[in-house]
C-alpha cells in the first residue's frame, strides 16, 4: 500500500498467498464502484491466483475513489489496483 498527498493505493502486497509461486493474478470481482464509501477491512475486491480465491480488505475507511484494474484484468503482486481517500 503506498500513498500521496490524499489517496491510498489498494495493491495485492499484504495478502498475496505465501504459499504461490505465482507472481501474476487477474481481477475476478469488485464489490464496491467507483464513490462507494467503504468501512476499514470491507472487502473491496477478490483476485484469483493459482486457483487461489483472495479478498483484498479496505486498508481504511473512505470513498474508492478510482478502480485501475477492471474485472478479468491480470496483474503482477504489487501492481495498484484502485485509489481510495480516507475520510
Amino acid at each position: 500500500m503506498s500513498t500521496d498527498t490524499d489517496h491510498i493505493a489498494i495493491d495485492t502486497t499484504d495478502v498475496w498467498p505465501e504459499d504461490v509461486d505465482e507472481e501474476e493474478g487477474v481481477v475476478v470481482n469488485w464489490f464496491h464502484g467507483p464513490g462507494s464509501h467503504v468501512e476499514e477491512g470491507n472487502s473491496l475486491c477478490e483476485f484469483q491466483v493459482e486457483k487461489v480465491s483472495v479478498d483484498v480488505p479496505a486498508p481504511v475507511t473512505g470513498t474508492l475513489d478510482e478502480i485501475i484494474l477492471d474485472e478479468d484484468d491480470e496483474f503482477e503482486n504489487g501492481d495498484t489496483l484502485a485509489w481510495i481517500r480516507p475520510e
